[in-house]
């Protein structure tokens, strides 16, 4: 039996804003016919990517929150003076455009700063994803992924993007922490103890699988991912789908 827990209001009024009700592991409020609303996550080099991309060939429509952040983040916009103004001309690249790297600097070493910056951002990024999801709703889409890095954070501290999203079903992208800090050192050219430092600004991913509802485990070959992640797609996509 799967543990109980309540849905999470939605943002706006089209056909996603719909309170879903009580949910619990493994039997969710589908409507096929309106598509089903994925929240995918995953941890730092867990390969959360590689799964969106997949789900995206097989038909899904991809609400990718980060690059929603990037594109709010970008010169000229409000959310771009708004970082500048409470993080200071250090985060501002010599092109004028935000310096990510400076900006993440600060953050994956600071708690306080990363409140601060999702404080500023939680707000416009989350209303745009709405905006892209209920759009791909009413054209059609089968299954619309949201793509949410700290999903599962958003939850334990109420104030995140997942806390104001009801989403019918979660995955997680697992693989385990030693992989994790060995793909993050070769994909960011970074330390062991910098890929640490990272990592330990999530939650342990062995925590996000205890929170899931699908886990699809990207340490074996991708042969094995992509066959996960085909039976997901087919479960989730099927009209039979409880």
């Amino acid at each position: 039996m799967g543990r109980p827990r309540p849905g999470f209001p939605k943002l706006g009024s089209g056909p996603l804003s719909a309170p879903c009700g009580i949910e619990s592991r493994g039997s969710h409020c589908h409507d096929v016919e309106m598509g089903v609303l994925l929240g995918l996550t995953g941890g730092i080099g867990s390969g959360k990517s590689t799964v969106a991309s997949q789900l995206v060939a097989l038909g899904a429509t991809l609400v990718d929150a980060d690059a929603i952040v990037h594109e709010l983040q970008a010169s000229g916009q409000p959310l771009f003076a708004a970082l500048v103004e409470e993080f200071g001309p250090g985060v501002v690249a010599d092109d004028g455009s935000l310096d990510r790297a400076a900006l993440g600097a600060i953050v994956f070493r600071d708690a306080s700063a990363r409140e601060r910056i999702g404080h500023l951002t939680h707000g416009p990024v989350i209303a745009e994803m709405m905006r892209r999801a209920e759009r791909a709703t009413a054209a059609g889409a089968p299954l619309v992924v949201l793509d949410v890095p700290l999903l599962f954070e958003g939850r334990v501290a109420g104030p995140g993007s997942a806390s104001r999203i009801s989403y019918q079903e979660t995955v997680l992208v697992w693989v385990p922490e030693e992989i994790q800090i060995e793909r993050t050192v070769a994909r960011d050219r970074c330390s062991r103890d910098e890929a640490l430092r990272r990592i330990a600004a999530q939650l342990p991913i062995d925590e996000k699988r205890a929170m899931a509802d699908h886990v699809i485990d990207n340490s074996g070959s991708p042969e094995e991912t992509t066959r996960q992640v085909e039976s997901l797609y087919a479960k989730l996509t099927s009209p039979n789908a409880a």
